[in-house]
């Protein structure tokens, strides 16, 4: 008998793993190392927390914004 299939996770992830050295953020998602690290061990709440700051933190960091874009499923 298969196992249900589980909702696929939110990520922000656009693998573009690179850290910005001045703002210790991920250049591609925003996140910092230890969120990208806990990412998958956090509740969907505090997913969504995180996700809900990325845009701001991406503009406050002078990160381009031509790499962000919408959060897919990982």
């Amino acid at each position: 008998m298969p196992l249900p299939s589980l909702p696929a996770m939110i990520s922000p992830c656009r693998d573009i793993c690179d850290i910005d050295a001045l703002s210790q953020l991920c250049s591609g998602c925003g996140r910092t190392l230890a969120e990208i690290a806990s990412w998958s061990s956090l509740s969907d709440d505090e997913r969504a927390a995180i996700m809900a700051q990325l845009p701001a933190r991406m503009t406050n960091a002078g990160l381009p914004p031509s790499e962000r874009a919408a959060p897919r499923s990982s």
